[in-house]
């Protein structure tokens, strides 16, 4: 059985995509003969083979990189032949992108396919200044540097940042098509790109599995499936939710599932009906049975061939889907005469900002929301671990934890998010947050203390989550980044890089920019607090007296800054802010802003400033309590040696 695994799992994987790719494109149109500049049968059908493909081969590569960075023992064989199976899919993913490139090129210009140097000219300008053939090369280079990694290195913690290229390289695909040109595109984007992503490693994981099947012992990968069906049920959460979020974009209502892209739509909802039908029997029963007698695992391997067959329908209506025509009209909906707003975010202004609108104004991000929602889900579950074993967390631990998320994500995706776009003082108000009021809440939950007891330990060699976190903290990096005066300096300093460097244009206006800058932000906050207030253990800690001197010092210049902000007449981003068309004065906001940062980030100080007190005060108190307790043992031997020592000098004079 495990031969025929080996050919069987794939076989069946690629032979449902591919017949499902062929009636999604007959049922959606997708490639169908146009009315002028027609590229042929060749391009029609050949371009969404060969994104299948890219699809399909980036999958086998994240499935295997994930499996080595979070199931299999960096010693065992299992875990060589993962990092070989990625080296050889990125090695698939590098060409077929390649091909899609050239296909894309021929579709788009109609242009034939020839040898002279007019085509490479064309070809050329198309690969480096059109954002479509751009596209493709960022993701062949992105594949083939994965390819070359897997093949030169074979340490877990290298293998991490390898995992994280190889997902960042599908992010330029998740720019293309229906997102490309979405009305909300930002959404749209990080929809689709979580969708690829996690799709993925939940294909490629299995896959993997089953391929590992023919030459491993079904011992050792009984429990390398049990930390894979973890991993898959986060991936069907993330790909249910970041599916019904692009199908909500591009449908728009219920009456248009009638329509063709409906109908695919619907398609891919039942197979992830059944994987999820499938996940949970394997979670419930097989799973359980194999722990109890790995022999007793037929079940699993018969489900999963059915399984990886559903992933290829999945997968095929996927990429057939991507050629269909969106109901929902791609392009933002502008009046004729568009505002300001409009012609620099696509969207019209929003109402005057009230603490009414602050609250009945949404506008979701999705990564940050479930970047949330687990992080609450599994600090709970961490909690309830160790009350189920009799050890004792503190409830103002959980609270303060959970709070902090629910900040987060307000602030990420509430009315904050929709403000900040148009006004800076909303953006203010955000990036002070952010820095401040949410890394607060977050310090006092003590996740990586909470992590170290509730995460089961490995001793195979393997590394999860307790593993990866310890290793993050104990880093050379780490440690450096947790240095008070680094943690100081980069908290500090920030603000003047950030606000008058080209980095403040490019997180307002690249989606890429504005993650990064929530990310830093929150980091930046952390590490600070941390260092200041925190109860995770870190490197070194200044005493108590040096911590309240490193906040005000750190307050001053960020006071230093509100000031600056509030009475200055240079306007930043004038050609953003200040040609918004609010009704507000673009540097009288900006002026606002300055205030906000003045005054808004004095109640997480004064906060801060009251926390390190009372720190101080109890650390007396127990150093106080240590020495009475020593007394207590030793006949107070100390200060008898002192009075003796004094009595000789005495006699001495």
């Amino acid at each position: 059985m495990s031969r025929t695994l080996k050919i069987t799992g794939p076989a069946i994987l690629l032979i449902a995509a591919l017949l499902s790719l062929v009636v999604a494109l007959a049922v959606g149109g997708g490639a169908a003969s146009p009315a002028i500049d027609d590229p042929g049968a060749l391009v029609r059908f050949g371009l969404p083979t060969v994104k299948m493909i890219v699809n399909l081969s980036a999958a086998v590569a994240l499935g295997a990189l994930l499996l080595a960075v979070f199931a299999l023992s960096s010693t065992s064989r299992a875990y060589s032949i993962a990092l070989d199976l990625a080296a050889a899919a990125a090695g698939v993913w590098a060409v077929a992108s390649a091909g899609s490139a050239l296909f894309s090129f021929l579709s788009v210009t109609g242009v034939p396919l020839s040898f002279d140097a007019r085509f490479g000219e064309q070809l050329g300008y198309f690969l480096t200044e059109i954002e479509a053939g751009t596209t493709w090369v960022f993701s062949t280079l992105a594949a083939a540097a994965v390819t070359v990694l897997c093949f030169a290195v074979r340490n877990q913690t290298v293998t991490l940042f390898v995992l994280v290229l190889a997902a960042a390289g599908l992010y330029p695909l998740a720019q293309q098509g229906h997102s490309a040109t979405a009305s909300d595109h930002d959404a749209a984007v990080t929809a689709l790109w979580l969708h690829i992503v996690f799709a993925a490693v939940w294909l490629g994981g299995l896959l993997v599995i089953v391929v590992l099947r023919s030459i491993d012992r079904i011992e050792d990968l009984t429990t390398t499936i049990g930390r894979y069906s973890t991993a898959a049920l986060v991936c069907f959460v993330v790909v249910a939710v970041s599916g019904y979020v692009s199908a909500e974009i591009r449908i728009g209502s219920l009456d248009r599932l009638a329509s063709a892209y409906g109908a695919l739509v619907l398609v891919k909802v039942a197979a992830l009906v059944v994987l999820g039908v499938i996940g949970a029997v394997h979670r419930r029963y097989v799973l359980t049975r194999m722990a109890d007698d790995p022999r007793r695992g037929r079940w699993f391997w018969q489900l999963a061939l059915v399984e990886l067959a559903f992933m290829g329908i999945a997968s095929g209506t996927a990429a057939g889907l991507a050629r269909t025509a969106s109901p929902v009209p791609d392009e933002p909906l502008v009046s004729s005469s568009p505002t300001p707003a409009e012609i620099l975010t696509g969207a019209p202004l929003p109402p005057p900002m009230d603490p009414l609108t602050l609250v009945t104004l949404w506008r979701p991000d999705l990564l940050w929301i479930l970047l949330c929602g687990f992080g609450i889900f599994f600090y709970l579950a961490g909690a309830r671990r160790l009350r189920r074993r009799g050890d004792r967390w503190p409830v103002h631990r959980t609270v303060l934890w959970v709070a902090g998320l629910l900040l987060l994500a307000y602030l990420t995706s509430g009315g904050i998010n929709v403000y900040e776009r148009y006004l800076f003082s909303a953006h203010m108000l955000a990036h002070m947050a952010l820095g401040m009021m949410v890394p607060l809440l977050l310090v006092f939950g003590a996740p990586v203390t909470l992590a170290a007891r509730a995460i089961r330990k490995r001793s195979d060699g393997s590394r999860g989550g307790r593993e990866w976190i310890l290793t993050a903290v104990h880093s050379r990096f780490g440690q450096i980044v947790a240095n008070p005066i680094v943690a100081a300096v980069v908290f500090a300093a920030s603000l003047l890089v950030f606000y008058y460097t080209p980095l403040f244009r490019w997180a307002t206006l690249d989606h890429i920019g504005h993650e990064w800058m929530i990310a830093h932000f929150l980091l930046a906050g952390y590490l600070f607090v941390q260092s200041l207030v925190g109860v995770d253990p870190v490197p070194f800690r200044f005493p108590y007296p040096i911590r309240l001197l490193m906040l005000l010092a750190t307050m001053a210049f960020h006071a230093f800054f509100g000031l600056a902000l509030m009475t200055g007449d240079a306007l930043l981003l004038a050609d953003w802010y200040g040609a918004m068309g609010w009704s507000t004065p673009a540097i009288e906001d900006q002026h606002t802003g300055g205030g906000i940062a003045w005054s808004v980030g004095e109640i997480p100080t004064l906060i801060l400033a009251i926390s390190v007190a009372i720190q101080w005060s109890r650390s007396d108190d127990r150093e106080t309590k240590r020495r009475d307790r020593a007394a207590d043992r030793t006949g107070d031997a100390d200060l008898t040696q002192y009075n003796a020592m004094l009595e000789r000098l005495g006699r001495g004079r």
